[in-house]
């Protein structure tokens, strides 16, 4: 009878309890790690931690200060031979030409109110539907916006020249959709005041709906007090004392763009994304308005802001 050599390895009741032993405490391990980072999983409303939307570049920061909003609609004749934003050709409001200086920010608000299928962007090009610059898009030609819908986004122009914004589907901006936009020479940034001794003490609550889909200050959409605006004067002191009335997590600045938390101006923060403030908690924040200028008090959380949670803070000369 043919015999085999071949070496059997076996393991031992100790080499077994070993492996259980590391094996556990890996589990236990990558069980403290998860935990220690609890507030930054739960800091997105529930359903939302993994799967936040990402915030799109919006053309930067205003350089100078200076921000301010365009109202877009895209309209379409009986016929659908001209198109055009806002009014048709000879009605009031054609296709407003815009006027800026490098620096300023532009926020496009664009609404499709028509029948077909648009998109929206800027171009420094006279013709054609290229070109189009990295942040100023709304939809695209592949994934147009449907009738109803609307969208935002922003313009910070780095040099001077003509500029267009347009509908960027094939063919819509030789039916008419164009306006021109004008920037000219970069005017002084504004600069902060010396100290007023004005004081203002405001108060604020996180609020959020039933459904954790929309967060505000305060009150819910089409409630009294809902994401009210403050204005202040260059070097006024001003108070914010922040409540945290919500089951999420939150925390709270005043930044110079609203769809990047990171912004923060006036030394404003409370707590962090990183150290939010817990349901029922309180916070305040004290410091000196700085330049005037268009700002935004928000919730620092990412993703937070664009659900609602951000309202104007206008600082003035």
């Amino acid at each position: 009878m043919e015999q085999h050599n071949e070496t059997i390895y076996r393991t031992t009741p100790a080499r077994t309890t070993k492996m259980l032993v590391i094996m556990l405490g890996i589990s236990i391990a990558g069980g403290a790690i998860f935990f220690s980072f609890w507030d930054y999983w739960i800091s997105m409303p529930p359903g939302n931690q993994m799967h936040a939307a990402p915030v799109e570049s919006s053309g930067g920061m205003a350089a100078t200060g200076k921000q301010f909003d365009v109202h877009l609609n895209f309209v379409e004749s009986p016929d659908f031979r001209t198109l055009a934003f806002n009014a048709l050709p000879g009605e009031e409001g054609h296709n407003p030409e815009i006027n800026a200086s490098v620096g300023d920010r532009i926020e496009f608000l664009v609404a499709n109110n028509g029948k077909s299928f648009h998109a929206f962007g800027v171009t420094a090009a006279e013709e054609g539907f290229e070109g189009i610059i990295p942040g100023t898009e709304i939809s695209t030609a592949n994934n147009p916006m449907k009738p109803g819908e609307s969208g935002e986004s922003a313009f910070v122009p780095s040099k001077e020249g003509t500029y267009y914004y347009i509908c960027t589907v094939p063919g819509h901006r030789e039916m008419g959709m164009v306006g021109k936009i004008n920037v000219g020479s970069a005017e002084a940034a504004p600069k902060a005041a010396a100290p007023t001794g004005i004081s203002h003490n405001f108060d604020l609550k996180f609020i959020e709906s039933p459904d954790f889909k929309t967060l505000v200050f305060n009150a819910l959409p089409g409630e009294e007090g809902s994401n009210p605006e403050f204005k202040v004067k260059s070097g006024d002191s001003v108070t914010f004392k922040v409540e945290n009335a919500g089951k999420s997590f939150h925390s709270f600045a005043v930044v110079s763009d609203v769809d990047d938390p990171a912004t923060i101006v006036f030394n404003s923060a409370i707590k962090s994304a990183n150290n939010p403030m817990k349901p029922g908690e309180t916070g305040e924040v004290t410091f000196t308005a700085g330049a005037p200028g268009s700002y935004h008090y928000v919730c620092t959380v990412p993703g937070h802001a664009l659900l609602g949670m951000q309202g104007n803070f206008i600082v003035e000369p």
